[in-house]
């Protein structure tokens, strides 16, 4: 099947399986390999992307469902030289260890900035409930994203930029 989607505001047509799973689309065929397979089962968050501007766990969709929608990895939310608020706050808080979930954290983390400008540390937690880690107590996650909202809201920075 031909699909067309925007990802990381680049528009690409591919002909896939009708049965490819959208984290699979962004893996294999457009070599997007920050956003991570983990469980297979949506109880990870490892793969979490945004689709039209809302987070959604990449394992759970298939790409022709996806056609025509606008998809942001986390190679789409910052780069090496200007990095998203979300990406710095997990530098300087030390919110990852592995990294391994630190893309899904982030995408996830993204959307309930977006939403909630300044969260509360239970507001935060709630949110990542979805987000598994298995190196890391989660403390320092929840103050990188803090660390995150802060620095928003001082530059009147968005979410998805």
């Amino acid at each position: 099947m031909n699909v067309t989607l925007t990802v990381n505001s680049k528009s690409y047509t591919r002909d896939v399986e009708p049965r490819t799973l959208l984290v699979h689309f962004l893996r294999e065929e457009l070599l997007l390999t920050g956003t991570h397979v983990g469980c297979d089962t949506s109880q990870c968050g490892a793969c979490t992307v945004h689709v039209n501007g809302d987070a959604v766990k990449s394992c759970t969709l298939l790409a022709v469902q996806a056609s025509g929608m606008e998809v942001t990895t986390i190679e789409g939310i910052g780069t090496v030289a200007d990095l998203h608020a979300l990406q710095t706050g997990f530098w300087e808080e030390h919110g990852l260890q592995c990294g391994f979930c630190t893309p899904g954290m982030i995408m996830s983390s993204a959307e309930l900035l977006r939403h909630t400008p300044n969260p509360t540390e239970d507001q935060i937690r709630h949110h990542l409930e979805g987000n598994l880690c298995r190196c890391t107590g989660y403390h320092n996650i929840v103050r990188a994203v803090q660390h995150a909202a802060g620095a928003m809201q001082g530059a009147g920075q968005a979410a998805d930029d």
